[in-house]
């Protein structure tokens, strides 16, 4: 048996240039051609493999920069949320509120544009939140942060974490947004607190490059709630930095005086009037907003929306466990599936109850 030897491989920052290249947004990728060839124990195989295999080097990845398979020299540049939505590409995404890496990587993979995890009305904060960001980035799916207030001590918390947006809530004014946009950036352009070196979202300091393109990388949303935001809204979508105004229809209704009816006439006409003063403004933020039961995913993107969220992870899992359970319930007071299908009434009824 060959002797084996002990063997270490320096890595300097010039070593690591070439590792930190960034591709392109996909969710297609084919996992085959991530897998090397066997490695033996011995130095001298272990290089002779490395030196004879033509697979690609495994990238480090910005934490701000989704992955694809496409490891092409040859790649365009790398499709963050922002240069997909300058392409005019209108992005359709999720709500976490469950805090679940496993719910958060199932969305990633059903193929979800973005994932917003909420820590404004989910229960978890930044240490909750870190495992759900690693579940987003390990299906290359861009992953927002929903900050519980807008303060720029949640802001730098939220930020070294890496994550492709932010979204601050309750933006009522210009001015509050021109703060917000403040607490993303370092001095002396903001007033962000500096741990570049160490933190997640330079990749613990490795992502040399990290300074010079953090803020063409970063969404920005800010989240218009109330009347007196609506009234501002065309200043709040010019404030230099604002990417997205986020609509609230729910806090939108309850400041009107509709908490229990978000679809009322003076509601949807207050929102078509902010959405319209939104997509009026020169060199503005994008339209983003949710959609509710009365005005569709489709909907929104008809009016103008360039980001779309349809659907809270825990209110999906709470409707399917509600109509499992009816299912049930049903059936066995109803008979079988099978004498259902022979005396026809009782298909009627499963028709009726899937089409509810």
């Amino acid at each position: 048996m060959a002797a084996t030897t002990a063997f270490t491989c320096p890595i300097t920052s010039s070593s690591l240039s070439p590792l930190r290249k960034k591709f392109p947004y996909s969710h297609s990728f084919n996992t085959s051609t991530q897998i090397p060839p066997p490695i033996s124990l011995s130095s001298a195989s272990i290089f002779k493999t490395l030196k004879s295999s033509s697979l690609p080097v495994t990238h480090l990845r910005s934490s701000t920069t989704p992955i694809t398979s496409d490891l092409s020299p040859t790649s365009a540049a790398p499709q963050s949320l922002k240069s997909r939505l300058k392409n005019g590409e209108t992005l359709y995404g999720l709500f976490l509120l469950s805090f679940s890496p496993t719910l958060a990587e199932i969305a990633g993979l059903a193929g979800y544009d973005f994932v917003i995890v909420d820590m404004e009305h989910g229960h978890g904060g930044v240490a909750d939140a870190l495992p759900c960001l690693h579940a987003l980035a390990a299906t290359r799916t861009a992953a927002i942060l929903r900050l519980p207030e807008s303060s720029p001590t949640w802001a730098k918390k939220a930020l070294d974490l890496g994550p492709q947006g932010i979204m601050f809530p309750m933006i009522d004014s210009p001015k509050m947004a021109r703060k917000a946009i403040s607490y993303c950036r370092f001095p002396p352009n903001g007033v962000r607190g500096s741990a570049h070196t160490i933190v997640r979202a330079s990749d613990y300091g490795i992502d040399a490059g990290y300074l010079s393109n953090y803020e063409d990388e970063l969404l920005i949303m800010c989240q218009v709630e109330c009347e007196d935001g609506v009234k501002k809204i065309d200043e709040i979508a010019a404030v230099d930095g604002v990417d997205c105004v986020q609509m609230g229809p729910l806090d939108l209704s309850a400041s009107m005086g509709y908490l229990w009816d978000p679809g009322n006439k003076k509601v949807r006409a207050v929102l078509r009037a902010a959405e319209k003063a939104v997509l009026g403004t020169k060199g503005g933020a994008y339209l983003s907003g949710f959609a509710m039961p009365h005005d569709s995913p489709e909907d929104l993107r008809l009016r103008g929306y360039h980001m779309v969220s349809g659907a809270v992870d825990v209110a999906l899992f709470r409707s399917a466990a509600v109509e499992d359970v009816k299912k049930f319930k049903m059936s066995s007071t109803g008979g079988s599936d099978d004498e259902a299908g022979e005396g026809g009434k009782d298909g009627d009824a499963d028709e009726k109850y899937w089409s509810e």
